[in-house]
């Protein structure tokens, strides 16, 4: 399928997945509209000297502003996320109320693809805040793009992530790791780098076998076993100590009421939540896609810092 002219706009263009989504489309022949608030830092990360990606100034929360960001687009990824809530920004202005706008200016400019990246779990039913909002912003997106495509990874690790990287520190500055619960949550790790890959080959296909894909890496751990494999394969061999579930609650109320806490009660929650991909959706290997282990990257990053 020709990709030449048909440019591709990316919300959330320069946060961990976005700015590989940008990459694979452009490794795609995508021409790519950086979408974001500080256009500034897409120039900084992207450099200015590839005539075909462009960096636009957008607010997702502003109609005209991503009406304008949509101007003449053939596809539209929504990548633009929140983790942990602040002022104005909560997750259902964030996940439902802009990812909805997203979807209904998406419709009005007459773009003939969506995609729109969720996550495993998502429902409009969850006790979780931040699981529920990601639900009922799935249904929001559907409601005025009936054909949008919806992409939910597994929590997802690089080599400059927030999840993998943060564990590999405090395993080896902890001899004693608090563990989450008894460590039986399930999960399963994918490389950002190939979902990234899966949303640019969603964009060229010219149909797809579903509307709805479950991105998860090639192995299921529980969570002892995911520190534990970290913990081998960088030679260490800390005491995992189970700390129940109701304490990380408490902590995590009290981490809230600082300016920038380390815990929150939506990360505990979410610890709690088996975020393994579906048997019945269609993931990475259907697209084409042999994903990468946990222990490979790993390894990468080990070989980096020494």
């Amino acid at each position: 399928m020709a990709t030449n002219g048909r440019t591709v706009t990316v919300f959330g263009g320069t946060g961990f997945l976005g700015r590989r989504i940008v990459r694979h489309l452009r490794d795609h022949e995508f021409p790519v509209r950086i979408a974001s608030r500080h256009p500034d830092q897409a120039h900084r990360r992207f450099g200015s000297d590839d005539p075909l990606l462009q960096s636009v100034e957008a607010n997702i929360h502003d109609e005209r502003s991503v009406a304008d960001a949509l101007a003449g687009a053939y596809g539209v990824i929504n990548a633009a996320s929140l983790y942990i809530e602040h002022g104005q920004e909560t997750f259902h202005s964030v996940h439902v109320e802009a990812a909805q706008r997203v979807a209904a200016q998406t419709r009005r400019a007459g773009v003939e693809r969506l995609v729109h990246v969720s996550g495993i779990g998502a429902d409009a039913a969850s006790q979780s805040r931040y699981i529920r909002k990601r639900g009922e912003g799935e249904l929001a997106v559907r409601a005025v793009f009936p054909d949008a495509l919806f992409i939910r990874p597994a929590v997802m690790f690089g080599l400059d992530d927030a999840f993998l990287t943060t564990t590999l520190k405090l395993l080896r500055q902890l001899p004693i790791y608090p563990m989450f619960g008894r460590g039986r949550t399930r999960l399963q790790p994918a490389h950002v780098e190939d979902v990234a890959e899966a949303i640019a080959r969603l964009m060229q296909r010219a149909e797809t076998p579903s509307l709805i894909f479950e991105l998860g890496g090639p192995r299921i751990y529980s969570y002892e076993q995911f520190l534990r494999t970290v913990a081998h394969e960088a030679a260490l061999a800390p005491r995992l100590v189970p700390i129940p579930f109701a304490v990380w609650h408490v902590m995590a109320w009290a981490s809230e009421k600082l300016p920038s806490p380390v815990l929150t009660r939506n990360q505990v929650e979410l610890m709690q939540i088996d975020t393994v991909s579906s048997p019945d959706m269609p993931g990475l290997v259907e697209l084409g896609i042999s994903p990468d282990s946990v222990e490979a990257i790993l390894l990468e990053m080990l070989s980096i810092s020494g």
